[in-house]
């Protein structure tokens, strides 16, 4: 089975881009971040076409993330537990591939910088801090029994300098500092496998380049979006690949989807 995680950066912007990575690389399921539209503006129609059964937790203009499979799926959790939040963060449900039940979790961690008028603001780092607590107090009950589960998504975390084109500019930034890098690691404690790290110890990974500056011909890229695997489905990992093609498309987004294959 294909599972792939992938920030679209607007799902309906990025239309074209998805349904020709869609046809191409033919996942099994996907989940989908960044999707900045609610429900009822979802293209709902256009991947059902394309064969794919749809959970959506959305968001108008911002966040929201989205399950997408080729069998039914079953939504578990829509956002964190016990942890009170306006925006569309956090997406988990249940589907059947070759006949095996897996959960699985499409996740959108807040970036934690100021605004660009008020570098001393500090409530944006705080909220990231907070949501990412949430999520692992929820997450390490997932960790437990037979159950292959899958995390994946936009962590807006650099774990460490091998995963970005250069940390000088990063040094302050909320993606690389080291409270956000301490608690990622926590998922490795309660058993969660980072997958593109268990295949790839020594390959960059990248799966974002920014918009500006020709950073995706120079590869000026850094890997934020990971795929997290409990024990059952780590042990089934069979590949991990980053695919650049729709990064190089028109009109892309500023990531590119992360697929992993399992037995």
């Amino acid at each position: 089975m294909k599972i792939a995680t992938y920030n679209v950066n607007s799902v309906n912007a990025r239309m074209e881009n998805l349904e020709r990575w869609l046809k191409s690389s033919m996942p099994d399921v996907v989940l989908l971040q960044e999707i900045k539209c609610e429900f009822n503006n979802f293209p709902l129609f256009e991947l059902q076409s394309l064969g794919y059964n749809c959970a959506v937790l959305g968001q108008k203009s911002y966040n929201g993330t989205a399950i997408l499979s080729k069998k039914k799926i079953t939504v578990t959790q829509e956002n964190l537990p016990d942890f009170i939040d306006n925006q569309a963060r956090y997406l988990e449900a249940l589907t059947t591939i070759d006949n095996q039940t897996i959960r699985v979790a499409s996740v959108y961690v807040p970036n934690g910088n100021p605004p660009y008028n008020n570098a001393k603001d500090e409530s944006k780092f705080i909220y990231k801090l907070q949501w990412m607590d949430a999520f692992l107090n929820h997450v390490k009950k997932l960790a437990t029994g037979d159950e292959k589960v899958i995390i994946g998504g936009d962590f807006n975390v650099i774990m460490s300098e091998s995963d970005v084109y250069d940390v000088k500019p990063f040094i302050n930034n909320a993606l690389f500092r080291r409270e956000v890098q301490e608690k990622l690691k926590q998922l490795s404690f309660v058993g969660f496998y980072d997958a593109f790290r268990e295949l790839h110890p020594d390959v960059p990974g990248y799966t974002f380049w920014d918009y500006i500056g020709g950073a995706f011909s120079a590869d000026r890229g850094m890997r934020i979006d990971y795929m997290f695997l409990s024990a059952p489905a780590a042990d089934a990992l069979k590949s991990c690949e980053v695919n650049k093609t729709p990064r190089g498309e028109d009109k892309p987004s500023d990531h590119t989807p992360l697929e992993i294959n399992l037995l």
